[in-house]
């Protein structure tokens, strides 16, 4: 399986059989410098209808999975997990969905931009996680120090930030390196694309910082 970081909280997740998954694609949008997502899909996923989660040009006539529950896309699972995009139920920011799934044996959480700590139950909810793709920005998204928690809690094999400031991101967040003080495993990749398999995957949690695709 590879995952390419197509930039904020897009990634392109393509399976041994050359399945190709999408989350959270984007368009133009103010903030944002990242070209906008033009990819070939057979799955998009998006976590809320927010314009920096949803937009771009997707080819390829892909399923849409957007809602709670489970949802089905060809051989692929996937669970929707109802959260909020803020610490209050939803009032300020509205409503977001984590979704989890499965790759080739190896399970992804993609938190979209959850906006509060999980619960002990919400942590059982997700069950198992291989790969978490976690914000770590702050402000709209849960910050540095709650993905840390969350982190902790699921104790996943690969740890991928997302949704933070960069020099293609000006919105009113934090940098990648407010999650990355003192951590240990940290690998900076000089590429937008990582491999992973099923039986390498490291023995603890490893945070791998990705360049933007786009």
């Amino acid at each position: 399986m590879k995952i390419k970081w197509l930039g904020h909280a897009s990634f392109l997740i393509t399976s041994d059989d050359g399945t190709k998954i999408i989350t959270d694609p984007f368009g133009d949008y103010p903030g944002l410098k990242y070209r906008p997502v033009n990819q070939l899909a057979d799955i998009v996923v998006i976590s809320h209808s927010h314009g920096d989660h949803v937009g771009g040009s997707i080819s390829g006539n892909p399923k849409t999975i957007s809602k709670k529950g489970e949802n089905k896309a060809g051989a692929f699972t996937f669970r929707g997990i109802e959260t909020y995009h803020d610490t209050k139920k939803g009032k300020e920011r509205g409503g977001n969905t984590i979704f989890c799934f499965s790759v080739d044996g190896i399970s992804i959480c993609h938190l979209g931009d959850l906006g509060h700590d999980l619960s002990d139950a919400e942590i059982k909810v997700l069950g198992q996680v291989d790969v978490l793709m976690v914000p770590v920005g702050g402000f709209y998204t849960i910050d540095a120090v709650t993905a840390e928690g969350i982190c902790e809690q699921l104790r996943p094999k690969i740890v991928l930030p997302m949704h933070y400031k960069n020099e293609k991101c000006d919105f009113p967040i934090a940098p990648v390196d407010d999650f990355l003080k003192n951590k240990q495993n940290v690998k900076r990749e000089n590429a937008s694309e990582v491999e992973f398999n099923r039986g390498q995957l490291p023995a603890s949690t490893t945070i791998f910082v990705l360049k933007p695709a786009l």
